[in-house]
């Protein structure tokens, strides 16, 4: 039972990566179109870089790939402590605030990709952020919990 708690702080981490590549996918169904199709790619600058579309695309087009950005800069931190809950035992809280981090990011994309109000994507920016920072303070907690036997 304690090894499958383990690897179950991994499911929530391998569906963020999943959702991740879902807004890569998204952002390019959506973008390309509005450039005109791979035809309009070819008329694109040498080094071109995906920011150069932000005077070019529309708001609503742009907010995918805002999305897919933010989701591969705070993830990251959430991956690695992840994997240092998975390593060092994670508990039922641990997953919970897991699953809880990743359902609120998915919502975050959603939100983002398709109304992108401010203040609904700021409270749950914070939201999300805080159980991030418990699930930080946890995995350092069970650290230095065992550097001190």
């Amino acid at each position: 039972m304690q090894e499958a708690m383990h690897a179950a702080i991994l499911a929530p981490a391998a569906v963020l990566v999943l959702w991740t590549l879902i807004m890569l996918g998204w952002m390019g169904l959506t973008r390309i179109p509005a450039l005109g199709g791979v035809a309009g790619l070819g008329k694109a600058p040498p080094g071109g870089r995906g920011q150069d579309l932000e005077t070019v695309l529309p708001p609503r087009i742009n907010w995918k790939s805002h999305n897919y950005s933010h989701l591969t800069e705070q993830p990251t931190l959430f991956y690695a402590v992840t994997m240092i809950l998975a390593l060092m035992g994670a508990d039922r809280i641990d997953v919970a605030l897991a699953w809880g981090y990743v359902g609120l990011r998915i919502v975050h994309s959603l939100w983002q990709a398709l109304v992108n109000r401010i203040p609904v994507r700021f409270a749950l920016f914070n939201i999300y952020t805080a159980c991030l920072v418990v699930l930080a303070i946890r995995a350092a907690a069970d650290c230095f919990a065992v550097m001190g036997r």
